[in-house]
């Protein structure tokens, strides 16, 4: 299994960025995916999730500012990433969840200045 990520980068107070997660190697219509993220100095923490039927789980810092979404047909994870502040700076990673099993792709480091 494979996860690629891309789309981060730097951006000021404010702005918006969107990221993408390819997967490969899995049946990506039947698992749940994913975006989590981790800061400097703290835990790896959950930003949302979209499940096989379409239910989407957002962290309550990201509620209204971020818009996760899945395309099936290209087997890939989008977060848009909107109103972006200094706290959401993190590496974020994709993940899959499927047969009990998590697959995680590399980061993607996304800087925010004010």
């Amino acid at each position: 299994v494979q996860l690629q990520a891309s789309g981060g980068g730097s951006v000021q107070a404010g702005g918006s960025l969107r990221l993408s997660c390819a997967a490969s190697g899995l049946t990506f219509s039947s698992a749940t995916v994913g975006w989590f993220r981790q800061a400097p100095g703290k835990k790896r923490e959950l930003v949302a999730t979209v499940s096989s039927g379409g239910r989407t789980n957002y962290a309550d810092s990201v509620k209204g500012r971020f818009t996760i979404s899945r395309d099936n047909g290209e087997n890939t994870v989008y977060l848009q990433l909107s109103s972006l502040e200094p706290d959401d700076t993190a590496v974020y990673y994709c993940n899959a969840r499927f047969i009990a099993t998590a697959y995680w792709g590399q980061g993607t480091l996304v800087t925010v200045s004010s």
